[in-house]
C-alpha cells in the first residue's frame, strides 16, 4: 500500500519531505538551538520515520544504506577525514555542558542522516531516472542553498555565503561517492562528524583558508573518484570482452575458424592500445 502510494506520488512526497525538514530544523535552530534536548528528540523522530519509510519501501540498497565493498579505490576515504577536521583548525573551546554537547551530537548525527537521505537519496534518485546530469547539479545546489537557513539564526551574511559555496562542493562530492560506490554510509558519517564538531571551535568567525580548502579538496577528490572508477570500469569491460571472445577463439580453433581467430586477435590488439 505504502509502496504504491509513494511510487505514484514520488515527486510530491520528496518535495514535502524537504519542506518539512527545512521548516522543522529552522524552528529547532532558531527557537531551541542545537544543544536543546527537544531539537535532538525532534530530529531523532524524523530520522526514525524516514528510515521506517525506506524500510517499508524495501529500498535500503536503492537509497545507499549499504556498506562499501572496496575502500581502497576511494583512498579509504582519507580526504573525508581531512574535510571533517576543518572545524578544529582554530583550536578547541568548550563552553557548553556535557549534556548540551551530547544533545548537539545526537541532533547532528540525525541531521547528517536526514540530509544525506533526502538530498542524495530521495531527490537525486528521483531526478536521475530522467536526467543524470540534472540530478547531480540539482542535488548539489539544493544542498548548498539549503544552508541559507543559517541566516535565520543570526549567522553573518559572508559566513553563510561561504558556507553555501563549500556545502555545494561537498554536496557534489557526496553525490559522486554515492553514484560510484552505491553507498551513502561514508557521506552520512562524514556529514555527521562535520556538523558535530561545529560546537568545538574557539571562534565562529570565517576562516577563509578553511572555506577554500572545503571547496578545492572535495572537487579534486570527486574528479579523482570519477577518473579512477571510469578506468576500473574500462578494465572490467575489457576483461569481460576477453572472456567472451576467448570462447569464440576456442570454438574457432576446434572448428577450423581461422578467420574468427584472426578477427579476435585484431580486436584484442586494438583494446590494448587504448
Amino acid at each position: 500500500m505504502i509502496k504504491k502510494i509513494f511510487e505514484k506520488h514520488e515527486t510530491l512526497i520528496c518535495i514535502m519531505l524537504i519542506v518539512m525538514y527545512v521548516v522543522m530544523n529552522s524552528y529547532c535552530l532558531k527557537d531551541l538551538g542545537s544543544t536543546d534536548y527537544r531539537s535532538a528528540i525532534i530530529n531523532t523522530i524524523f530520522s526514525i520515520a524516514l528510515f521506517a519509510l525506506i524500510f517499508a519501501l524495501d529500498r535500503r540498497s536503492y537509497y545507499g544504506l549499504v556498506k562499501i565493498e572496496n575502500w581502497k579505490k576511494f583512498l579509504y576515504f582519507i580526504p573525508l577525514l581531512l574535510i571533517s577536521s576543518t572545524n578544529l583548525w582554530n583550536g578547541i573551546h568548550i563552553e557548553n555542558t556535557a549534556g548540551e554537547i551530547v544533545f548537539h551530537v545526537i541532533m547532528m548525527i540525525n541531521v547528517g542522516f536526514i540530509e544525506e537521505v533526502i538530498f542524495r537519496g530521495f531527490l537525486f534518485k528521483m531526478i536521475a531516472k530522467d536526467n543524470m546530469k540534472s540530478a547531480i547539479i540539482i542535488s548539489s545546489l539544493t544542498f548548498g542553498m539549503g544552508h541559507i537557513v543559517n541566516l535565520l539564526r543570526g549567522a553573518a551574511f559572508v559566513s553563510t555565503l561561504l558556507q553555501m559555496c563549500y556545502a555545494t562542493a561537498i554536496g557534489y562530492l557526496f553525490v559522486v561517492i554515492f553514484l560510484k560506490s552505491k553507498s551513502l554510509i561514508p557521506c552520512i558519517i562524514s556529514h555527521a562528524v562535520i556538523n558535530s564538531l561545529s560546537i568545538l571551535p574557539k571562534s565562529s568567525e570565517v576562516v577563509y583558508a578553511g572555506a577554500i580548502f572545503l571547496i578545492v579538496v572535495p572537487l579534486i577528490y570527486a574528479i579523482y573518484i570519477n577518473k579512477t572508477i571510469k578506468e576500473l570500469n574500462r578494465k572490467c569491460m575489457f576483461s569481460s570482452f576477453l572472456c567472451a571472445h576467448y570462447v569464440v577463439y576456442v570454438l574457432g580453433s576446434e572448428n577450423g575458424g581461422h578467420g574468427k581467430i584472426q578477427q579476435f586477435r585484431g580486436v584484442e590488439r586494438k583494446w590494448k592500445r587504448k
